[in-house]
């Protein structure tokens, strides 16, 4: 029996990326003050660290629009599905695994609204990393007759 995740809940995981890269610049100025601590680096090191937030910023806005627009294509089990969802799935692993290691030893600031928003935005990250994984996963076994 092939298992299958419901269209709906890859689209919603699509509109909460795009919500996450739409989010991304109030949380690094308003929550992280991030651009006047970029301010305190050399030239070129303010411009990789702004290129590395636009990445950021692009991927998951990318991945978004994939998960929305492909649905069915990220669940087909070809070696182009595998591919991608391993993909997304390692770079949303990661992100929560890096959230859970480094980021609780530092303070965001303590107004409601961006506790819940933590709590809010974190939920988001471990579902992103589960329903990639178990994407993933499904794929595999499809690939490799499983």
């Amino acid at each position: 029996m092939k298992t299958q995740i419901p269209n709906w809940l890859i689209i919603l995981g699509g509109c909460g990326q795009i919500f996450t890269a739409m989010i991304y610049p109030y949380i690094r100025h308003k929550v992280f003050d991030w651009y006047n601590d970029v301010k305190q680096l050399k030239s070129l090191n303010q411009e990789i660290a702004k290129t590395y937030g636009r990445y950021i910023q692009g991927l998951n806005f990318s991945f978004g629009l994939i998960a929305i627009l492909l649905t069915g294509d990220l669940q087909n089990g070809t070696r182009l599905a595998l591919a991608l969802t391993g993909l997304i799935a390692a770079y949303w692993v990661g992100k929560v695994m890096t959230q859970i290691a480094y980021y609780p030893m530092y303070q965001i600031p303590q107004k409601t609204i961006f506790k819940i928003g933590s709590y809010f935005m974190n939920s988001l990250f471990i579902l992103f990393a589960i329903v990639y994984t178990w994407l993933f996963i499904i794929n595999f076994t499809t690939y490799f007759n499983f």
